[in-house]
């Protein structure tokens, strides 16, 4: 008697290793990585091997988000709190033993020096969609508690570092995961009061907390001059409020339409500081204007309002938690970055996603997109 194999053709065989994908989740990721690699050429091509490496690194979250697309959310699920854990040891040891580089403590030498704070910018959500999913039908203001807790725990370790850009994004990502398990507007409108007061108070007096013998209880005097010349960039423009005014004349010199593609004199003659990195928003408004800008922010907003619908549509409570706060956490990078080259917040050194040079974030942004395109997958392959 003879055995017959019947081997399937590779396409059948590699089929459920592509099916699933989100396409129009595809597309606007394509459409900012378009973007970025055109704004990166211009503002980078005579800045070494800036286009190429961020071309490169593009790639390396391409990979990142097609392999971790095959990890089902069940898996993740499962990792959440020894991440967590394994996150808040590496902090808690950058603190005792890390390096620091000027003036700031935010790297461990494990073999090779890390940042351990880009960890829990995944690690959080993970850890509280993970809370909340194990809490599901029983939600009592202790657990409510409980997730503050877990949530503040790390966000004070990376302040102290101090690294307030990833600080923000940590507490952001954590509270995305609050609100969306159902926090009660109760709570949430009395912070939101209080923070417009505080804002309100701060403005208003800011002649007079912003003298040089004034301390601020809480922060560094880099971080009170940071929100200061945010107030008043003129006070020291060619100083703390250099890059904030210069930011500003790029982004206004583009006018309706911009000045053209390498055409941004700003940009080229090295008026912008950072102008791959941190700033590179007011190099590409420079160069494509406000349509340019209206553009971007639409392929944002596309990418932000897929998410939300893949994490709405998710079946199970981890999977609606995590995919709500990875799409808000991406769209804060869009919002911070545009908001301080825009001079509306703080120089806090936030990348703007897929258009900044910068290799850490973006593999971070590949995991959490990964993650968003498992949901995205897991709920498809359900339904056939």
């Amino acid at each position: 008697m003879s055995i017959v194999i019947e081997r399937r053709p590779l396409s059948q065989r590699l089929a459920p290793v592509f099916s699933g994908f989100d396409i129009p989740l595809l597309l606007g990721l394509a459409l900012l990585g378009g973007l970025g690699l055109l704004t990166m050429y211009s503002a980078g091509f005579d800045h070494g091997t800036r286009f190429v490496d961020h071309g490169r690194n593009m790639l390396l979250a391409l990979m990142l988000l097609f392999l971790v697309a095959q990890v089902p959310p069940q898996r993740l699920m499962r990792i959440a709190v020894p991440l967590y854990t394994v996150g808040v040891a590496l902090l808690v040891a950058t603190a005792l033993f890390g390096i620091t580089k000027k003036g700031a403590t935010r790297w461990l030498n494990v073999g090779l020096v890390i940042q351990p704070s880009e960890l829990m910018k995944l690690a959080m959500p993970l850890m509280l969609a993970w809370w909340f999913q194990k809490r599901e039908g029983q939600l009592r203001t202790l657990d409510f508690a409980v997730a503050g807790a877990l949530l503040l725990l790390p966000v004070g370790l990376v302040v102290k570092q101090p690294d307030l850009g990833t600080a923000i994004l940590i507490l952001s990502g954590g509270l995305y995961v609050i609100y969306f398990a159902g926090l009660s507007w109760k709570l949430i409108l009395p912070v939101l009061l209080a923070g417009a007061l505080g804002i309100g108070a701060l403005v208003f007096s800011a002649d007079q907390i912003c003298q040089d013998d004034v301390k601020w209880p809480l922060l560094r005097e880099y971080q009170k001059h940071r929100v200061c010349t945010l107030l008043d960039p003129t006070t020291d423009p060619l100083g703390k409020g250099f890059h904030i005014i210069q930011g500003m004349i790029a982004i206004g010199s583009g006018g309706p339409t911009g000045k053209g593609f390498m055409k941004g004199t700003q940009t080229h003659l090295e008026f912008i500081p950072e102008r791959t990195t941190d700033f590179i928003f007011a190099a590409y408004a420079e160069e494509f204007g406000l349509v340019g800008t209206l553009c971007l922010i639409a392929c944002f907003s596309f990418v932000l309002i897929r998410g939300l619908i893949i994490a709405a549509e998710a079946p199970t409570v981890f999977t609606r938690l995590l995919g709500g706060a990875l799409t808000l956490s991406f769209f804060t990078y869009a919002m911070v970055n545009m908001g301080m080259v825009s001079g509306i917040l703080p120089v806090v050194g936030i990348p703007l996603p897929f258009i900044s040079y910068g290799g850490t974030a973006m593999v971070t942004l590949g995991l959490a997109l990964g993650m968003l395109m498992s949901i995205a997958k897991s709920r498809r392959l359900m339904q056939s």
